[in-house]
């Protein structure tokens, strides 16, 4: 099973690991497309403050980040795992799984960034600023950027088993599977149901959302779950105690859209 995840926003700092190793991070396929990223952040960063913001979209309270940025080859790193934050990472709660289900999810999962394509939660890497959906000048826009290297390494990555993907829409734009490999894929929706005058009403609120896609990855791994298609994916969130509505494509070479109901956080 090869789950993929957002990054997050809000990024923890600091560290005590060694400067960046760029050529020992995971998925060594995408080392060239990570060293121009990173090349061009860090030069955009030493450059002019007021582009550097504007074209990372950053407020006047975030101009902070653009020096974390110039500072990237040098500056101390973290396991992923712990340099991403935010509610599904609070929810997932890595650094309290057990030995089995830690070292499940050192193999299964995978966050995508904007700077360094896609990372497994174990790799080194310092605390930056830079979204997938960021047009760098060099480079243009980075989802579009890193559709080709994805497309190279990823398909190796998820191997023949189910591809959980998690990402929200602007990270799912630097790799979508194709053909046989949609096939084994599932996309999850987080839906809240709210009974309102007798009649039940559903909606997409982003908080439940992450935090219930959280959650679910924790369950699994702590469960031992490793399903390898996306029914026996279904079959495991509802033994689980999930809420779990969904079927089968009606055409062939697209991924299951699994819908999972909550009531409450």
């Amino acid at each position: 099973m090869l789950v993929l995840l957002p990054p997050s926003e809000g990024k923890a700092t600091g560290g005590a690991g060694k400067p960046l190793a760029a050529g020992a991070l995971s998925l060594p396929g995408l080392s060239g497309a990570r060293q121009a990223v990173l090349a061009e952040l860090v030069e955009l960063s030493r450059g002019d403050e007021d582009k550097a913001a504007e074209v990372l979209g950053l407020s006047p309270g975030l101009r902070g980040e653009i020096a974390k940025n110039a500072e990237l080859r040098t500056a101390p790193t973290r396991p992923a795992g712990e340099i991403y934050t935010g509610v599904l990472y609070d929810a997932l709660g890595i650094a309290t799984l057990s030995g089995t289900a830690r070292r499940a999810a050192d193999r299964s999962l995978l966050v995508f960034s904007g700077l360094w394509g896609a990372v497994r939660i174990g790799d080194a890497i310092p605390s930056y600023r830079c979204s997938m959906g960021v047009k760098l000048p060099g480079l243009g826009a980075l989802g579009a950027y890193w559709r080709d290297p994805m497309a190279d390494v990823l398909p190796e990555a998820a191997g023949d088993g189910l591809v959980l993907d998690l990402r929200s829409a602007a990270y799912a734009t630097a790799w979508k599977p194709k053909g046989e490999l949609a096939e084994r894929t599932a996309t999850v929706r987080v839906l809240q149901s709210k009974v309102v005058g007798g009649v039940e009403k559903r909606s997409v609120v982003s908080h439940f959302n992450k935090a219930t896609k959280g959650r679910l990855v924790r369950d699994l791994l702590t469960a031992g779950h490793e399903p390898a298609s996306p029914r026996e994916l279904a079959e495991a969130l509802r033994e689980l105690g999930y809420a779990v509505e969904g079927d089968a494509p009606a055409k062939g070479g697209k991924p299951w859209a699994l819908d999972v109901v909550v009531t409450e956080l």
